[in-house]
Formats: structure tokens, sequence, C-alpha cells
């Protein structure tokens, strides 16, 4: 397949900015074509799209809804890895995303810790990061993503686009976002995290996961602090769950 929703895989690639663009009709899971073609040597920047994943998965191997024609589903190749900021990665990545679907979306695109996206309190995007280490050094990054161009019918706590995008034009819009947040360095510098708390859909909120308590944002390594019974601590793993959703 050489187009996707009518724009030729090279065209994204020109104003994405991105040396190559590999667009399939059918693949299990387009993080798995990227790490096959980044194996082969694919250059840093090599985007792969599908219109339809029929194994897409998210963080802890959820299964990721992949319909044809209903979403953007793109993972990117990044080399030349900075490991300090990995573990800040998909926070990056959701701070570079969420203004530039902003003006397709209904609302304001907030952020749920570690690597969602929301839009009035339903899932909009997700984001995947997986590494491929040799020794102590990282050959490269595989950075999924996932957004829902049309909202998922049968999963009312999802949401889409309220504007009409086409997802060629879109996927050419995010290539540039996504490759200027995995080229930052370090952890997150003082405006990200203003950036990340004006949009933080977290903050303030009782959970039950990571642990029981209140959410009081994150830290510049990427951990969320939680306020429990016996204080403040930080968790740089798992998952967020709302006392409401319990």
């Amino acid at each position: 397949m050489t187009r996707f929703d009518g724009m030729m895989a090279e065209s994204i690639a020109d104003a994405g900015g991105a040396p190559a663009v590999v667009v399939f009709d059918e693949v299990g899971s387009t993080m798995d074509e990227a790490h096959r073609l980044a194996e082969r040597g694919a250059a840093d920047g090599t985007a792969v799209i599908a219109d339809v994943q029929t194994a897409g998965r998210g963080r802890h191997g959820r299964r990721w809804i992949s319909a044809c024609g209903a979403g953007l589903w793109m993972t990117v190749i990044h080399r030349g890895v900075d490991i300090p900021g990995l573990d800040v990665l998909s926070l990056r990545i959701g701070l570079a995303l969420a203004p530039a679907l902003e003006p397709y979306a209904a609302d304001r695109v907030m952020l749920k810790w570690p690597n969602d996206l929301f839009v009035r309190g339903r899932k909009l995007a997700g984001i995947l990061v997986e590494a491929r280490w040799r020794e102590a050094a990282v050959e490269w990054v595989a950075v999924g993503i996932g957004v829902n161009v049309v909202a998922p019918a049968d999963q009312p706590q999802a949401t889409g686009l309220s504007a009409a995008v086409a997802r060629g034009h879109l996927a050419a819009m995010l290539l540039p976002a996504v490759r200027a947040a995995c080229r930052a360095a370090g952890p997150l510098t003082n405006d990200e995290m203003m950036a990340f708390s004006s949009r933080d859909a977290v903050r303030g909120a009782r959970l039950v996961e990571p642990a029981p308590g209140v959410a009081r944002g994150i830290t510049a390594d990427g951990s969320l602090l939680v306020e429990g019974a016996d204080g403040t601590k930080e968790f740089r793993r798992g998952s967020v769950v709302f006392a409401s959703e319990a």
C-alpha cells in the first residue's frame, strides 16, 4: 500500500520531515513492523502506518482496538536515544501531541499519566514506547501512537476528533512533534513541567492505583506523586485508576 487516506506515503514523509513512511493495509501491530524495519537498519525517523491493526497493543500488553478507517495507528523509529530522557519520553510525546491535536478536538486535550490523552474525561489517544537494548546501549526506540479519529461506538470511555481531518494529513502534522520530543534530552524542564501541570487530568483526583491517595502532580523524572495516609510517595511505574472507577 502506497497511499493512506488518499495521500501518498512519500508525500506524508516529505510533509512530516521523515526519511520514509511505510504504509500497510493491515498488520498485526505497527510496533512489531517498526522493530523489524529497525533491525534491518531503517533510518532514524522512519514511520510505519497501518489502516488496520489486528493485534494493536498498549502498555502491559493491553489490546488497542484499531479498526479500519477509525484512527491513526503509527509507530516512529528513533535512534540516538538519550537514556536519561527515556523515562519521560511518553510524557514528552504527550506534551507535543496535545496542542497539535487540540484544533481538531471538542475541548482542551488533557494528559493522563503516564501515556494517555483525554478530552472531557474520555480517551482520545495513547502512546507506547518500546526500547531495544544491546548490552548497556539503546539501539533504537519504537514510539507508537494511536489516535481515535472516529469515536469507537462500542467504547463509551473513548472519544474521537470532532473536526474532520484526513488521516494522512494528521500523520504528516504529528510526525515533527513526535520527532522533536524524541530528540529532547534529560529530565523534564521547568517549562515542560508547567505545560504538563496545565493539562494534568490526574492532579487532585483520588486514586486507588498505583496507590490509594490523592494525586499531587509529577516530578521532573516522570514519577507520579500520590499523597496517602503515610505521606507523599513517588511512583515511576504503574497505571492510574481513579477511585470513582473502582
